[in-house]
């Protein structure tokens, strides 16, 4: 998987309602962050899968490439405060 630096990329996939959960919650942010759908991208679902035990388990995050599984919205803003401040200037808690 390459390096995503600083930003925050969110792995997803349909009907997870996990995925969903987190995905509306981040729209009261302005935390810009990618998504990526592991049923459509096979080296993303093989990174989930080499940080999760092997799982294709989602929400996976990474924050400056640090990765979280399943994070709350909570554990999420507090990774980027810790490691990519910068992504949240007007971004709204």
């Amino acid at each position: 998987m390459e390096d995503h630096g600083e930003e925050v990329v969110l792995y997803w996939r349909p009907m997870c309602t996990y995925c969903m959960k987190l995905r509306f919650s981040l729209l009261f942010t302005r935390l810009r962050h990618r998504k990526v759908n592991i049923w459509k991208d096979p080296d993303a679902a093989a990174f989930v899968r080499s940080v999760a035990n092997g799982f294709e388990t989602v929400p996976t995050v990474t924050v400056a490439g640090r990765p979280m599984v399943n994070p709350s919205r909570r554990e999420l803003l507090d990774a980027v405060k810790t490691y990519a401040p910068h992504l949240l200037k007007g971004a709204g808690e």
